[in-house]
């Protein structure tokens, strides 16, 4: 059997910048164990696969190690192939995934993702998280990921993290963000996984669930520009909807290709 995969680098407009993903179209769905072998072996954070059927689409999410819940950069670069790639030339793509119905607008070359908000509450950090960190929060919270909030963007650049403790954490698909109010736009934002093979996420649009309603909140307004400062990089434009959240950057492909199975 001969697959098409496309690689394509999410909320960037330069290739080698944002977070890469692959997408791979299926016909039908494979079993779930080859699904997560294929993640396997395309060694990026996310791949996507998606089906195309009368009424949208239907899309997965798969790590190296398991099937997420939601993600947002994999969704965009679904959205990009599905456009640019596919030729299902559509205004809005309708996506059925595990957490309900994703729409995701096209407009000049900028995807906007409409994802359920995942508004965060004060928690108490767990001790091995506290070890791990070389540098302490000034406010914990929690939704599916720990939001660790922190002075200014400089201190969110000079977080280390001790694997030994942090890799110990059982956060299920959730992770850790690091955040903080940014020097040139309203905040900033990196992502870790514990025990994740890709350990960094360079831009996680999932995270920002979170991060749009806790800062909508902070600045007391609806409409923020967002960057994730991890060596890619990415620049995200958000708006707070209440329940929703909207989610918008631009996408590249890097690559086109395919795959064999037995």
């Amino acid at each position: 059997m001969k697959l098409p995969v496309y690689q394509i680098d999410a909320f960037t407009d330069k290739i080698f910048f944002g977070n890469p993903a692959c997408v791979v179209p299926l016909e039908a769905w494979l079993p779930d164990e080859v699904l997560l072998k294929i993640a396997r072996e395309n060694a990026v954070a996310e791949t996507a696969f998606f089906i195309i059927t009368n009424n949208g689409l239907n899309l997965r999410w798969f790590t190296p190690e398991y099937e997420m819940d939601l993600c947002g950069h994999a969704t965009l670069a679904a959205a990009h192939a599905i456009s640019t790639l596919v030729g299902y030339n559509k205004e809005e793509i309708i996506f059925h995934t595990q957490s309900g119905e994703l729409k995701v607008k096209v407009e000049n070359g900028i995807y906007s993702l409409n994802f359920p908000s995942r508004d965060p509450a004060s928690a108490e950090i767990p001790s091995l998280l506290k070890k791990s960190l070389n540098l302490q929060p000034t406010e914990v919270l929690k939704a599916r990921d720990f939001v660790l909030v922190y002075p200014s963007e400089e201190d969110i650049k000079k977080i280390q993290i001790n694997r030994f403790f942090f890799d110990q954490l059982n956060l299920g698909t959730g992770g850790v963000i690091f955040t903080a109010k940014g020097s040139d736009c309203d905040f900033v934002s990196r992502f870790f996984t514990p025990g994740a093979s890709v350990f960094e996420d360079p831009v996680t649009g999932s995270a920002h669930c979170s991060l749009i309603p806790y800062w909508a909140k902070k600045w007391g307004k609806n409409t923020l520009r967002a960057k994730q400062i991890s060596p890619r990089g990415g620049e995200l434009f958000c708006k707070n909807k209440g329940a929703r959240v909207q989610i918008s950057g631009k996408a590249r492909t890097y690559s086109e290709g395919s795959f064999y199975l037995d």
